[in-house]
């Protein structure tokens, strides 16, 4: 049953290796990361029995816990586990799914975990349960997936454990940044309102109908996460945050915290 979720962008300019020094709209991605790291955080906090992480990716498919999260393709020296940690031939995380393992990573650093997750601490950083951190599983979704395969996979997910939390990784429409930058675009305007209200309500039936065709058109690289999201919420209630929707860099970033609702 999924009981908690977060929904958080996949830019690579997320990692601080990327950026280096603040400088033109650094403020803005200060933003930015401090919303993602509070959903992470929020998520963990719920202390799920497993973690799905969910992004789009070249295909459908389960990666190993193993797989290695890394920025070489950009010509950034970044990885996880760093380079020297692991063996040559190992399965790369696409990007989405690497930046969530830097974001879980942090909330593995903030809580004094080994793991690449955390749950709830307590004094001198002992997990009131005596539990390390949950386990989490890896899902890359292909870019053309339909809505069906999508909720298909959501509620197949949500059946895996009694408590299980989502971390949706997906960019909003990015073709402002293709075209002349700050020009107008209604049709991803419209595209960016259906989503932010959809994850604000919170309403899985208004993710479900976001319409893939619009996919290439505008550029999103978040829909078939996001609807794998709403197959796992299926139709239990929550509580929402939404904590970041922009578009800073001519691409639209959403940020929101989902809770089961008591």
């Amino acid at each position: 049953m999924l009981i908690a979720a977060a929904v958080c962008p996949h830019p690579p300019l997320l990692v601080p290796e990327v950026t280096g020094v603040s400088g033109p709209g650094g403020t803005e991605l200060d933003r930015l990361r401090a919303a993602c790291h509070e959903a992470v955080d929020a998520l963990a906090a719920e202390r799920p029995d497993l973690i799905a992480v969910v992004g789009g990716a070249g295909r459908t498919a389960e990666y190993p816990p193993g797989a290695v999260a890394s920025l070489d393709e950009f010509g950034i020296p970044f990885s996880l586990p760093s380079a020297a940690a692991y063996p040559a031939g190992a399965p790369g995380l696409p990007l989405s799914l690497t930046i969530a393992k830097w974001l879980l990573a942090g909330v593995a650093r903030s809580s004094g975990s080994s793991g690449s997750a955390a749950t709830t601490t307590g004094p001198a950083g002992q997990d009131p349960a005596g539990a390390g951190p949950p386990p989490v599983v890896w899902w890359g979704i292909a870019a053309d997936a339909t809505t069906a395969e999508c909720l298909d996979l959501g509620e197949r997910i949500a059946a895996l454990a009694p408590r299980v939390a989502v971390l949706a990784m997906g960019d909003g429409a990015g073709g402002r940044a293709r075209g002349v930058p700050g020009a107008s675009d209604p049709a991803a305007d419209r595209y960016d309102e259906q989503v932010a209200a959809a994850l604000a309500a919170p309403c899985p039936r208004a993710l479900a109908a976001l319409d893939p065709a619009q996919d290439g058109d505008l550029f999103v690289a978040g829909r078939a996460a996001w609807q794998v999201l709403a197959g796992a919420a299926g139709q239990d209630d929550f509580d929402a945050v939404l904590g970041y929707a922009a578009a800073p860099f001519e691409v639209t970033y959403f940020v929101a915290s989902w809770r089961q609702a008591h």
